[in-house]
């Protein structure tokens, strides 16, 4: 018998990917005998909730089977776990039954360092899970559901949902529901029944603003804000996105220096400041930005933060959101006015001929 560890950023294809392991683990014994499960209490609970939690675990996890050929024992949300806390459950760690399948759930945080160590000893078998992107879900449950979508109606539900593809099969049940006896639905069918914005990857918002899209840029910053669901648990506090937006800038700020001549030195300089390595293409990314930003631009964004930072630090009754979205709109217009313009933006001049 062994341990397993699944993980993963996705809670709903953590389910799914436990529900499918617990199910090979009992084979044909019964369920109701062979599986303890578990929950470890959030951070809002007590260090002795914790801690009796998982000494329950490592107890049941040291106990023979009962009427079954082996005992599974599940413990979910191990990443609320202290190192204090998980002390019962890296002692059973040390020395496993071999009746036993162990199997611990990420979730609720990171998972401790004495657990990570003590699953390696144990040689623990990972099972990452990766959660299916919106439009291979949205496909998948469509064809499932006998349900059919006009393009324009599937990119409506794709923007909308970004990147929560959990709530993709609510929604196509609710849609099979609401269409009736019609076989195909526009997007004017599905409108009604998309509920909230889905939530976004951070970095589409410096993308945004680097492409210099202002609407779509203030459009991710909303999402951040306010959406919750996939990988992002709660939304976002506007000193988190200040923090992120800072770093973005303090990036093009290195590379704008004239002895920086390529993505080489760029990456080595960039580097330097993450303190871990930079590839050759973000670096490149970056070069080209801060050129086309230009050392005045950089300045004025500069500028733009300071003022932004001390209005979140309370220098201003606006809320939060209103001073990032000024903020926001205001560096992705820095952006666009550095992009080229015209019919012949961004083409190379022509070589005159020698003849």
């Amino acid at each position: 018998m062994t341990v397993h560890l699944v993980k993963g950023e996705d809670p709903d294809a953590r389910v799914r990917a436990l529900q499918t392991l617990v199910a090979e683990l009992v084979g044909d014994d019964d369920r109701s005998l062979a599986v303890e499960e578990h929950t470890v209490p959030g951070r809002d609970g007590t260090v002795e909730e914790r801690t009796q939690v998982a000494a329950a675990v490592a107890t049941a996890a040291a106990s023979p089977p009962f009427g079954t050929a082996v005992r599974i024992v599940v413990l979910r949300d191990v990443g609320a776990l202290t190192t204090e806390d998980a002390s019962p459950v890296v002692e059973y760690l040390a020395a496993p039954l071999e009746t036993t399948e162990l199997v611990l759930v990420g979730g609720g945080g990171r998972v401790p360092a004495s657990i990570t160590k003590a699953l390696k000893s144990a040689g623990a078998k990972e099972h990452a899970v990766k959660a299916s992107g919106t439009r291979e879900q949205l496909e998948r449950e469509l064809r499932a559901a006998g349900v059919s979508l006009t393009d324009s109606a599937r990119k409506r539900v794709e923007d909308h949902l970004a990147e929560d593809a959990a709530r993709v099969p609510e929604l196509v049940e609710v849609l099979r529901a609401a269409g009736g006896d019609r076989t195909l639905l526009d997007e004017h069918d599905i409108a009604p029944y998309l509920g909230e914005l889905g939530t976004v990857k951070p970095w589409e918002l410096t993308n945004a603003i680097e492409a210099g899209d202002v609407g779509g840029a203030l459009t991710v910053l909303h999402r951040l804000l306010h959406a919750t669901g996939g990988s992002q648990a709660k939304p976002m506090h506007p000193l988190q996105i200040m923090a992120m937006l800072h770093n973005s800038v303090r990036r093009l700020l290195r590379v704008d220096d004239p002895e920086i001549v390529g993505e080489t030195d760029a990456a080595a300089a960039l580097t330097e400041l993450a303190g871990r390595s930079v590839k050759p293409y973000p670096a490149r990314k970056a070069l080209d930005q801060a050129r086309a930003w230009g050392s005045d631009g950089l300045r004025l964004a500069v500028d733009l933060l300071a003022a932004a930072d001390l209005e979140l630090r309370g220098a201003t009754a606006l809320p939060g959101s209103a001073v990032l979205e000024v903020l926001v709109a205001r560096l992705a217009g820095i952006a666009a006015s550095s992009r080229p313009r015209g019919r012949n933006a961004g083409r190379r001049p022509r070589r005159r001929s020698s003849a």
